[in-house]
């Protein structure tokens, strides 16, 4: 076997390994989760607070609201903790829950959700004809490792709410397309021009907001 073959069976064999684990991890959760483990429910708040509340910030825009629904999350997952059956990945399934609330939210104060606020801006999600390189870098894989993270937030914020929200999902929380399609119970087809079209706005967003001498818009807390 050539070294090539080697480092493929191996890297086919990791992935492997990984996916078991995964599985392992969200069967376990559920069991804690059905035997309302107190415990359980502490470590997993501690560990996807963070991103949770980032979240909830770029769908809602809105800190107070973005604190408010964190907070009802957690409720949600305590008191329907039983109905995870462990199938898919946690954080999946915590997304799809907030995402359901915010939707609430919004029906509750303008009669919309996120879906209808996307029909009302004109747009569509049929294919658009825009291309994305698969090796050309992302906006969130050129602002890794720069100090402009704030900016990049910024330009997220300017987007269309489930053009915005589909980016999030895929880089900052790095979801699969299949598994932000359960989140967002929408089309994988959908998905993908959803993130086609987002990544082709943010590249004139970000292209403006790194000129020189432009304000940084500080009403976003970058450390969310």
């Amino acid at each position: 076997m050539t070294n090539f073959a080697s480092a493929a069976a191996a890297s086919v064999l990791s992935a492997r390994e990984a996916q078991d684990q995964v599985r392992q991890e969200s069967l376990a959760i559920a069991q804690g989760l059905k035997r309302q483990d107190a415990g359980l429910i502490d470590s997993l708040i501690l560990r996807y607070q963070h991103r949770l509340l980032r979240y909830l910030l770029y769908l809602t825009s809105n800190r107070e609201q973005a604190e408010d629904l964190f907070q009802e999350v957690w409720m949600r997952v305590l008191v329907r903790g039983g109905q995870f059956n462990g199938k898919a990945r946690f954080d999946t399934w915590l997304f799809t829950i907030a995402r359901n609330l915010v939707i609430d939210l919004r029906r509750k104060r303008t009669m919309s959700s996120l879906d209808e606020m996307f029909e009302a801006s004109g747009d569509d999600d049929r294919a658009s004809g825009i291309e994305i390189a698969a090796d050309s870098p992302s906006p969130f894989e050129q602002f890794a490792s720069l100090e402009d993270k704030d900016r990049l937030a910024v330009a997220l914020l300017e987007l269309e709410p489930l053009h915005r929200e589909v980016l999030v999902l895929r880089f900052h929380e790095e979801l699969s397309l299949e598994e932000i399609a359960n989140v967002t119970r929408a089309p994988l087809s959908t998905v993908k021009s959803r993130l086609y079209r987002g990544l082709a706005s943010m590249k004139p967003r970000l292209a403006e907001a790194m000129q020189p001498g432009r304000p940084v818009n500080e009403s976003y807390p970058a450390g969310a």
